[in-house]
């Protein structure tokens, strides 16, 4: 009798101890979830509930674009890549040097590869488009960030790709090697080009307006805002410069009169310029005909160095 009463006593605590261990984890459990449910319903010190509709929008931020050298910069020192829609070819030059004439294969109809001016803005060894069916891009060299790109492929002899550029795939693992993101431009023209010394000249004909801006993820709203007020403003008196002569080259227009129009440009929007004798060289480069604006004066080399720091494009004349 005495062993049937331990033994069903035991059992009792044991059961009353389950029970007891059960309902302390229940009430946990139910602090928790009404701590929970107090803090969705609390307020910030600015008033602003926390809660799920509350929550903030990521915005989508777009890659930083890495600031590249211009034209002349390019030219001087650096990498400058040429590219001809019209010729399906490339010219590249190193430190001003030719560097390699190849053949390319741009965008077919309806995926045309745009033209402008752009960076190196990612290089990736081994690359598959996340756009055209996973497509290999071996060596990819990006230019813009809605997918147009330097890379190796296939090249029929004509436009044939969906708006990239590509070159044979010795070219593309050769040139991977020479770029760099910060001293590296593209030019990109509809013109065709015969030489090395015609895609210089084209490239160095491009406005820095006339500059693609790369593809962003993301754009703010444009705010057209109204045209500036122009004020007359008296020009100071430009004084002649002393010292040894010396010229530099500007432009290289298609016509004299485009010559005699970019002149007046550059002079108002930088007097110095006033003080230096202008010139119009025409030359004759593969069959074309072009026009060469030059000025030359004392202290003109100094002048291009602070133009380029402006954003024109000049280089020094040196015979």
């Amino acid at each position: 009798m005495g062993l049937w009463h331990n033994a069903l006593t035991n059992c009792v605590n044991g059961g009353l101890t389950i029970f007891r261990r059960a309902g302390i984890l229940l009430a946990a459990t139910s602090l928790v979830l009404l701590a929970g449910a107090a803090l969705s319903r609390s307020v910030l010190p600015t008033g602003v509930a926390i809660t799920p509709d509350a929550a903030p929008a990521i915005p989508i931020i777009a890659p930083p674009v890495p600031q590249m050298p211009t034209i002349a910069q390019a030219l001087q020192s650096g990498v400058l890549i040429v590219v001809s829609k019209a010729s399906q070819r490339m010219e590249v030059f190193k430190d001003g040097t030719p560097w390699l004439d190849t053949a390319v294969s741009t965008g077919r109809r309806g995926h045309g590869t745009p033209a402008g001016v752009f960076p190196i803005l990612e290089k990736q060894r081994f690359h598959r488009s996340n756009i055209y069916s996973n497509a290999p891009m071996p060596f990819m060299q990006r230019l813009t960030y809605g997918g147009i790109a330097i890379h190796a492929g296939h090249l029929p002899g004509y436009p044939a790709s969906h708006g990239c550029i590509r070159v044979a795939y010795d070219v593309a693992r050769s040139l991977f090697g020479l770029t760099r993101v910060r001293a590296t431009t593209v030019v990109v023209l509809n013109e065709a080009v015969q030489s090395d010394e015609q895609a210089r000249i084209l490239a160095l004909a491009v406005q820095p307006q006339d500059h693609a801006a790369p593809i962003r993820l993301a754009q703010a709203p444009v705010q057209i805002s109204p045209p500036p007020r122009i004020i007359p403003v008296a020009m100071p008196e430009v004084q002649p410069a002393t010292g040894t002569a010396q010229t530099i080259q500007l432009v290289a227009a298609l016509s004299s009169q485009d010559a005699e129009a970019r002149w007046n440009g550059l002079i108002n929007q930088h007097a110095e310029l006033a003080r230096f004798d202008k010139t119009v060289v025409p030359v004759v480069v593969a069959s074309r005909r072009y026009f060469r604006l030059r000025a030359s004066g004392p202290g003109a080399f100094a002048t291009c160095s602070r133009l380029k720091s402006a954003g024109v494009d000049c280089f020094k004349v040196l015979s």
